[in-house]
């Protein structure tokens, strides 16, 4: 059986343990087995919250479809790749992503709690929410202005929704990742304008 914990309480513990603590990814998915999925989707949408050179959609969007593949596969643990799950984690990367959300997990936090989870556990429920990863993750990952934090907000919601077991949640996830994909197809043509440039 996986820990309890809720996710706010998982921030803190990264952010505030022993900073001689070496954690890694794999580590952490293996002490949470059963809310590993949750896990590996909250520090896949961490970079969304904290400014990388690179851009942080094309370091979270593939992380971010790759869980909602292996929902979609219907498998039980994830599967990380191995540069992935040795890498130890960083934590002031974890204190400016606590910070920065703050005020969203301490309102998530009054609300969520296991139920419904009927909604999180059955392969029909698993496979819909893998498909919204999957095509959520491939649009955070385009080079799209100001998307990162509307899309890293919304899938927070899926994250803690998981680890929480919150079935409710996830409803809600399925109903705002909608409502994103509806306003990406509504713009799709200056969407499609915006790629073009990038490859001209």
């Amino acid at each position: 059986m996986s820990p309890e914990i809720s996710t706010r309480a998982l921030l803190h513990a990264l952010a505030d343990g022993d900073p001689a603590e070496v954690l890694t990814l794999g580590g952490l998915l293996d002490q949470f087995k059963a809310r590993a999925y949750g896990v590996f989707l909250l520090m896949s949408v961490l970079p969304a919250f904290v400014p990388l050179p690179m851009g942080a959609g094309a370091v979270s969007g593939p992380l971010v479809s790759l869980i909602g593949l292996q929902l979609l596969a219907q498998m039980e643990h994830p599967w990380v790749p191995a540069f992935l799950s040795r890498r130890p984690l960083s934590r002031p990367g974890m204190v400016k992503f606590r910070d920065r959300t703050a005020r969203l997990f301490s309102w998530l936090e009054r609300v969520s709690r296991p139920r419904t989870e009927v909604i999180i556990d059955h392969p029909a429920a698993r496979t819909f929410t893998g498909l919204m990863l999957v095509l959520l993750g491939f649009l955070l990952a385009l080079p799209l202005p100001a998307t990162n934090y509307p899309f890293g907000l919304i899938l927070l919601t899926y994250a803690i929704a998981l680890i929480e077991r919150d079935g409710r949640l996830m409803l809600l996830a399925w109903a705002l990742g909608l409502g994103q994909l509806a306003v990406v197809g509504v713009f799709s043509g200056q969407i499609a304008v915006w790629v073009g440039k990038l490859f001209t």
